[in-house]
């Protein structure tokens, strides 16, 4: 299949069956084997119900303050921020045949995300307070990382990452591309086969992001004769789907881009390579930008 830049791109939906809903995208709509994702809001005392099924879950609070039942057991004050720019997230993890009912404390939005899953896993509460932040990169291509899943967690397949990219600042930069299972004679992973999912905040209505999606002769689907070369821009509350290939951003000048990546594939990994045409970037561009932590 050839992905456009009309098909990776998944903007905010309105559906007055289900107004509470952001965004939506399912394996079968973004043509791939294992994600699923939804932004959704709720306002105070509204509450969501969910049945993850075959599948291990994640809550992501976007902003608000929320409390969840369920049959594995019950979580009240989870978030608190009231924009993703203040803090960390909260992030809870429930394992596959959950049933849960999320009810805002506090209005708000949040994300939630599953994947098909045969492991069963103990539910878990990631706080603000335990996720590790960092700065990656240098000069304009500073950003912050919010590892919320990062590999290693005890979960099959979900990553779970915040990155904070300021003012004209480049971020998933140098290019990078995971999606072929590469390991090294002694089993060692060079590459993950992964599908991401972008959901974007901008910390201004009007602002924007540009992301690029692209391949080269290392992609699968470039081989197949299926060559992706897209170019979009991404607004608040918006998607940006990633099968194959390279993905950089550039934040526009005036604003703080965010995004949440969602991850989940051959591994519980962020194995990556470089587009080795610009991996050069990542020994020269070392200052640090004052900017960065922003809290």
């Amino acid at each position: 299949m050839r992905y456009t830049a009309e098909e990776i791109l998944i903007r905010p939906q309105s559906d007055p069956k289900d107004p509470g809903l952001i965004l939506s995208i399912t394996p079968e709509s973004a043509g791939w084997d294992y994600i699923s994702f939804q932004a959704r809001r709720l306002g105070a005392g509204e509450s969501w119900s969910f049945k993850t099924g075959e599948n291990e879950f994640a809550f992501v609070n976007l902003s608000g303050r929320y409390s969840v039942a369920s049959n594995r057991g019950e979580w009240t004050g989870i978030g608190g921020r009231k924009t993703v720019f203040e803090s960390a997230a909260h992030a809870l993890y429930l394992p596959r045949r959950t049933s849960l009912t999320v009810t805002a404390e506090e209005a708000g939005e949040f994300a939630v995300t599953w994947v098909p899953t045969d492991e069963d896993r103990d539910p878990w509460l990631i706080r603000p307070e335990d996720v590790s932040t960092g700065i990656r990169g240098g000069d304009n291509v500073s950003r912050q990382i919010n590892d919320l899943l990062p590999p290693g967690s005890p979960v099959h397949r979900l990553v779970l990452v915040e990155v904070y990219t300021p003012s004209g600042n480049w971020s998933s930069y140098p290019p990078h591309k995971h999606d072929i299972h590469i390991e090294d004679e002694a089993g060692n992973l060079i590459e993950a086969d992964l599908e991401e999912v972008y959901f974007y905040q901008i910390d201004r209505p009007e602002g924007y992001a540009y992301q690029r999606v692209y391949t080269d002769e290392n992609s699968p689907l470039h081989r197949a004769g299926q060559p992706i070369d897209a170019l979009v821009r991404a607004t608040h509350n918006s998607a940006v789907l990633v099968h194959e290939g390279y993905h950089p951003v550039v934040s526009a000048p005036g604003y703080t881009t965010y995004y949440l990546n969602v991850l989940a594939g051959s591994a519980q990994s962020l194995a990556n390579q470089d587009d080795p045409q610009y991996t050069w970037v990542k020994t020269r561009y070392t200052r640090h930008d004052e900017r960065l932590p922003l809290y």
